[in-house]
């Protein structure tokens, strides 16, 4: 796959903490409950930790209590990319940054959350930089 963002493996280790090189490059987990965006109710946008590209806001964002910060829509069907993860024994939907590559989260679908598009987009805090609108 060949994403706008490319860059060695050395670079992505010099540029990002190494929580954040584990989730983002790695296709890590932070522990549940612990991130700093899982209970943020500040309005704005969340990024890519990489590489800055727009992937979710805080209209799409709801409490899901899973742990992790929750949103049931993209910024941008474009924006992240949607990937087959068979790892840990079972299939999950990972989901990707469509301009770096990095790991974000997974998505699930018919959890029964009373949201519109009926999919939550559970995604690691480390992987996200929110930009809070200035109202």
């Amino acid at each position: 796959m060949s994403y706008d963002v490319e860059k060695p493996d050395e670079q992505w280790r010099a540029e990002l903490s190494p929580a954040e090189y584990a989730v983002l490059r790695q296709a890590g987990t932070e522990p549940a409950f612990t991130g700093e965006y899982t209970d943020s109710k500040t309005k704005g946008v969340y990024s890519c930790r990489a590489c800055g590209a727009e992937l979710f806001t805080s209209t799409e964002k709801f409490e899901s209590h899973c742990g992790w910060p929750s949103f049931y829509d993209p910024k941008d069907s474009a924006a992240v990319e949607l990937i087959a993860d068979r790892s840990h024994g079972m299939v999950r939907t990972e989901v990707r940054c469509a301009r770096c590559g990095s790991h974000l989260g997974h998505v699930f679908e018919g959890e029964g959350y009373p949201t519109p598009t009926d999919q939550r987009y559970c995604i690691n805090s480390v992987s996200l930089r929110l930009e809070a609108d200035e109202s």
